[in-house]
């Protein structure tokens, strides 16, 4: 099951998508870590998704990587007295702590926390962006608005507050019982929706105490404001496009996608590009043109994973859509331009001997036209580090934990083998060797590079770098 191309591929599952057979087959399309999105999945299904994942990762003996969307704070107003209420452009509306029925003047707000965040002058918008009110007075007891964008408004719509922070965790009671089901079950990976400031981060860490990597939603406004603090906490990051383009104004996600996924990859961790990428493809078996483009654009900008929501977890053609990202993402690769991108947004390495391990390899396996960077990992954080390099020639991983070779399958041009650790270094350089041979990275008569840290087995210790020929014996 190599893959022909470096950039990753995230498949949400879902209605169309939650069949072990349909599994199997998104799999073999192209999809390498699969998003369980808790907004709408119980526990016992989630197990079920689970098992069928890591039956399918038995059966093709690949590591596959699965990410559990922790659903984050609801914010919705309170109910209408008929259903709804029509809000005037130009009028004045007052949200307080009082649950009788709303009307065109009021409603109930059942969030306290709002209360305590919002300050006159703060925007407020409803119903995904729709409906845009500006708050004139606000008060621990209500918050008086002025409609600038108005429109119907229905019972229980989403609040959105681009200039508020709010005084509340990233993580609800309901986070932190999906999250502690999540852990049981073995995933690999935690998103963590609205984060706000890098203590978020922090907060959900100290639960997974290092039994799953945590990945950073970026959706809104305060977050983007704190990116350099939150990179330096999270494991990796997610252009969560859907509402971030509803806390901001639209035409600033393209330059915040491209802030975002620079900042991951100089810090040498993997950045997902998500939400509408192949929308279409929920009812048509062909993307548009634009979202084509769309998707072409992340993987020349270098991201790690391009990420699947709707088109695969409940559109009428999931394998489709899975398999177009597959062929576009194996198209750009091909071309020039996007080694040249590459190449001129390469990031100097950071003075650390991992990370000057990591340069001299892409170089030296440039220089000499070799067949494969194969790096030894125990954590991951050599692959890591040889992937923030953007190679030319292919990344093997090699590592003897199962957990590593999960966690790496959302990284960019990482093929990871589960194996034994090596024995000293004659049998690390041979079984480098072998297996590079075995999955088809290497010809025996070529050259292959070798990354690893002396003594074996040590997390941490990258300083060692080894030029080995592929011999004969490799199929053996």
């Amino acid at each position: 099951m190599r893959r022909l191309r470096r950039t990753k591929v995230v498949a949400t599952l879902g209605p169309a998508s939650g069949s072990a057979e349909t599994i199997a087959r998104l799999f073999e399309a192209g999809a390498d870590v699969f998003r369980i999105n808790m907004s709408h999945t119980p526990h016992d299904r989630m197990r079920e998704l689970v098992a069928a994942i890591r039956k399918v990762e038995k059966d093709h003996n690949r590591p596959i990587g699965i990410l559990v969307d922790l659903q984050g704070p609801k914010l919705r107003v309170g109910a209408f007295a008929g259903g709804s209420a029509m809000l005037d452009n130009g009028a004045t509306f007052t949200f307080d702590a009082d649950p009788v029925p709303g009307d065109t003047t009021r409603v109930h707000l059942p969030h306290p926390e709002i209360f305590e965040g919002v300050q006159a002058g703060h925007t407020l918008l409803l119903d995904d962006g729709k409906i845009r009110l500006v708050a004139t007075e606000a008060s621990k007891q209500k918050i008086v608005v002025r409609v600038v964008v108005g429109g119907k408004l229905s019972d229980r719509k989403g609040v959105s507050l681009p200039d508020s922070i709010l005084p509340f965790s990233a993580l609800t009671p309901k986070d932190r019982s999906d999250l502690d089901a999540a852990l049981d079950t073995g995933i690999d990976w935690i998103g963590l929706s609205f984060v706000q400031r890098p203590d978020d981060i922090a907060e959900a860490k100290k639960i997974t105490r290092g039994r799953a990597a945590v990945m950073a939603k970026i959706e809104k406004p305060q977050a983007v404001l704190r990116l350099d603090e939150i990179i330096d906490v999270a494991d990796a990051l997610m252009v969560a496009r859907g509402d971030l383009g509803v806390e901001m104004p639209l035409e600033k996600v393209p330059g915040i996608q491209k802030q975002i996924t620079r900042i991951a990859r100089r810090a040498g961790k993997p950045v997902v590009v998500a939400t509408q990428m192949l929308e279409s493809m929920i009812s048509s078996p062909v993307p548009t043109r634009a979202e084509v483009s769309d998707v072409a654009t992340a993987i020349f900008d270098g991201a790690d994973a391009v990420m699947l929501s709707a088109e695969s977890a409940a559109g009428q053609f999931p394998v489709e859509a899975v398999s177009t990202m597959n062929r576009i993402a194996e198209e750009v690769e091909s071309e020039d331009t996007y080694h040249t991108i590459m190449k001129a947004q390469h990031a100097e390495p950071e003075a650390t001997g991992a990370d000057a391990i990591a340069a001299a390899t892409r170089q030296i396996a440039e220089t000499l036209d070799l067949s494969a960077s194969i790096c030894w990992t125990s954590a991951g954080a050599t692959g890591l580090r040889v992937a923030r390099e953007r190679p030319q020639v292919p990344i093997v991983a090699l590592s003897p934990n199962l957990a590593t070779g999960r966690k790496l399958s959302v990284a960019w041009g990482i093929h990871c083998i589960v194996t034994e650790d090596a024995r000293d270094t004659a049998d690390m350089v041979d079984r480098a060797c072998k297996l590079a041979f075995k999955d088809g990275f290497a010809k025996a008569g070529r050259r292959v590079i070798i990354v690893a840290g002396v003594p074996l087995g040590t997390p941490g210790a990258t300083n060692m770098i080894r030029i080995a020929f592929v011999g004969a014996d490799a199929a053996d």
